[in-house]
């Protein structure tokens, strides 16, 4: 068991398996030293376990428990191409989409959930730039999206 791994096990969490993709992309891909992930939802087991827009069907807490939920399943697939999540030298950037009721501006907030998820995780290789952005509607219905680029170790 790496590292991470290891950590993620402290904090009582385990790596799911990678959400199959829902279209034409692959959930992560390797250029040059960064691995890039598709948008993640959050999904657990295959389903979202909850849908609609922050601000009216879905609470900001919920929602920043499902940012994390995203971030877990990112870290999934970057497992799925470089083997061993030992290899992340750091998070470069988070860009968080948050389906927004018209009304709500706490997305910062709700993708702190991700954000804070990788800190743990990673430590200091888990600081990031990153942008939180709302928007009308997500795949699905889901009430957020995380994307990130993770910097690999040299060889």
């Amino acid at each position: 068991m790496s590292g991470v791994e290891a950590k993620l096990a402290e904090l009582g969490l385990t790596l799911p398996e990678v959400v199959p993709p829902l279209a034409a992309y692959q959930p992560a891909v390797i250029s040059g030293v960064y691995v890039y992930t598709s948008g993640q939802l959050p999904m657990v087991e295959g389903k979202l376990p909850v849908t609609g827009k922050v601000g009216a069907e879905v609470t900001a807490e919920e929602a920043k428990e499902l940012a994390r939920t995203c971030a877990l399943n990112g870290l999934a697939a970057v497992k799925s191409v470089i083997g061993d999540l030992d290899r992340i030298e750091r998070v470069v950037k988070v860009v968080g989409f948050v389906a927004s009721a018209a009304d709500f501006t706490g997305q910062p907030g709700v993708i702190n959930g991700a954000s804070e998820l990788l800190g743990a995780v990673l430590g200091d290789r888990g600081v990031h730039a990153r942008s939180a952005v709302g928007v009308a509607v997500l795949p699905l219905d889901a009430p957020v999206e995380i994307e990130f680029q993770v910097e690999l170790v040299r060889d």
